[in-house]
């Protein structure tokens, strides 16, 4: 069954399908917060949180857009809404770290050199601000086109083109340290 049929089965109360939607997807959705949150709980959370909100607004789904699409599309908006809450949670703790002084919250880029290159740049893409990081995970981690990243971002074409060659660019001045000069980031 396509994913279409599937989703029609769904909204006729068919939970197997939705099984098989959350199976053919949850290795992009994961991928794809991952990407925007790192490797942490609140990335489970997120991705459950994702199928979840589909599920419930499966009866409005109309198509326009494809299913992986519309999945991508909820896992960027909650995980922005993350990185907004730990954005706010980290202002709570600097104003209240009055002795304790809990200043490893807001930035560990001195921490201990890495190996792998992979954890490397994995870190550089987390130091990125959400909107250019976004751009990179849609675009360059998971493959979508330049139309398809802004119909999930729901900004203009030019913006993704923009966002993408100015966190090209941060990225390349972030890594430089650890790769030198041999680095190249293309799209």
């Amino acid at each position: 069954m396509t994913d279409e049929e599937l989703v029609k089965s769904v909204q006729t109360g068919n939970t197997n399908a939705f099984r098989e939607l959350v199976k053919r997807h949850e290795s992009r959705v994961a991928a794809t917060v991952i990407g925007m949150l790192g490797h942490c709980p609140e990335a489970d959370d997120v991705g459950q949180e994702t199928f979840i909100r589909f599920y419930r607004g499966i009866k409005n789904f109309r198509g326009q857009s494809t299913v992986g699409t519309y999945l991508t599309r909820i896992a960027i908006n909650l995980s922005l809404n993350e990185l907004k809450r730990r954005k706010r949670k980290k202002r709570l703790f600097f104003y209240q770290g009055t002795s304790n002084k809990h200043f490893d919250l807001v930035d560990d880029s001195n921490s201990k050199p890495y190996s792998d290159e992979v954890e490397v740049i994995q870190r550089a893409v987390q130091k990125l601000k959400p909107k250019f990081r976004s751009v990179i995970i849609l675009r360059l981690i998971d493959g979508y086109s330049t139309a398809e990243t802004a119909e999930i971002l729901n900004v203009p074409i030019g913006t993704v083109l923009s966002r993408l060659a100015r966190a090209q660019k941060k990225l390349q001045e972030i890594l430089s340290p650890y790769l030198g000069d041999s680095i190249c980031v293309n799209n």
